[in-house]
């Protein structure tokens, strides 16, 4: 059972979460020897799913929201993963945190498009990851908030290419999962962002 430890600043997994932890689980024959990362991680439940199924997990949030870090933090000892690191990495910066970062086979990202003000800052950092190991991808999972959003000319702009995945394909059409009432009656949609190879234009 994997623990979501309580803070002063309260604690909450958000639906998509869950559908991107399930994700991991149905691929966890897949995950020893890989290199994870997760951006915007907040309480890390799919990065903590990843490292207890073997990956090698790196976490990260912004560095100007220390609290959130602590929760990663929190997170890994409440699931005994003191080996995890934690590190800040702030949307769209290029920083020496993530110069500094060692090759990344996946990204994780669960309802990181939240805020349409930070979808370019999002996909530049992915970008940046995806060009320094192009052969990782970016599984996100995110909730439709909005039919006006969409971050299809981003990823055209961006040179990058997403996949849709089914969630039934992966077992995540229920109202619950692993026992969690979430992701309820939220609509949650998957897809796995790479870089467009020059076939793809």
């Amino acid at each position: 059972v994997l623990q979501v430890p309580e803070s002063q600043y309260g604690t909450f997994v958000w639906p998509c979460a869950v559908v991107l932890a399930q994700y991991l689980w149905v691929h966890r024959r897949s995950l020893p020897g890989k290199r994870v990362l997760e951006i915007g991680a907040g309480v890390s439940l799919p990065g903590v799913v990843a490292a207890k199924c073997g990956a090698e997990v790196i976490l990260s949030d912004s560095e100007e929201l220390p609290q959130c870090l602590q929760n990663c933090r929190r997170s890994c000892l409440a699931n005994g993963l003191p080996h995890v690191l934690v590190v800040g990495l702030t949307w769209g910066q290029v920083s020496p945190e993530l110069l500094s970062l060692p090759p990344i086979d996946i990204i994780l990202g669960s309802d990181v498009f939240f805020d349409p003000k930070d979808f370019e800052d999002i996909l530049t950092t992915v970008y940046f990851l995806l060009e320094k190991n192009p052969h990782a991808q970016f599984w996100t999972t995110y909730q439709v908030r909005s039919a006006d959003w969409s971050i299809e000319a981003l990823l055209c702009k961006w040179k990058l290419k997403n996949i849709n995945v089914p969630l039934r394909s992966f077992s995540a059409d229920k109202e619950h999962l692993a026992s969690s009432p979430l992701p309820g009656r939220h609509t949650i949609e998957m897809m796995i962002i790479s870089l467009a190879s020059s076939d793809d234009t």
